[in-house]
């Protein structure tokens, strides 16, 4: 897939995962709080094979609403958000798994995640030495 192409999808999922909780009914029940009272945090993250976002083709992707409740296709989708939230968000301070053993294979797996954390633009990428090592960092964020 050439890099426009999936620069495109990438902004079109970001769109729907920031602009999709947005949109909903005009009217909201008088005891039901308004969406407007939390700063969003939706996010596009995707993993692929290679050395870079911009070289890798992404593989897989999810969505992941956190604001005002956790959604998204993510499959863990509130253990990831409670995870984040423990982190403030910070994708580099999220803790490794223990007792995991890797293999010292090297077949570069990239992660991104694009969207907004707590109403701030967010654009992360990382590169790790295989899949096991990528999952065995980061706890479950990128697990799907």
């Amino acid at each position: 897939m050439p890099n426009t192409a999936r620069w495109a999808a990438t902004l079109t999922l970001t769109a729907t995962a920031v602009c999709g909780p947005l949109a909903g009914g005009a009217h909201a029940a008088p005891d039901s709080v308004s969406p407007g009272l939390y700063a969003p945090s939706a996010l596009v993250l995707t993993v692929g094979h290679g050395y870079s976002a911009a070289t890798a083709t992404p593989e897989r992707a999810a969505t992941l609403n956190c604001a005002p409740t956790a959604s998204g296709t993510h499959p863990a989708a509130i253990k990831a958000c409670a995870e984040l939230r423990a982190y403030g968000g910070d994708f580099d301070a999220l803790p490794d798994r223990d007792g995991a053993m890797c293999t010292k294979q090297f077949s570069p797996v990239v992660v991104t995640a694009v969207g907004v954390w707590q109403g701030k633009r967010v654009s992360y990428e990382h590169t790790f030495a295989n899949e096991c090592v990528k999952n065995s960092s980061g706890m479950s964020v990128f697990t799907f």
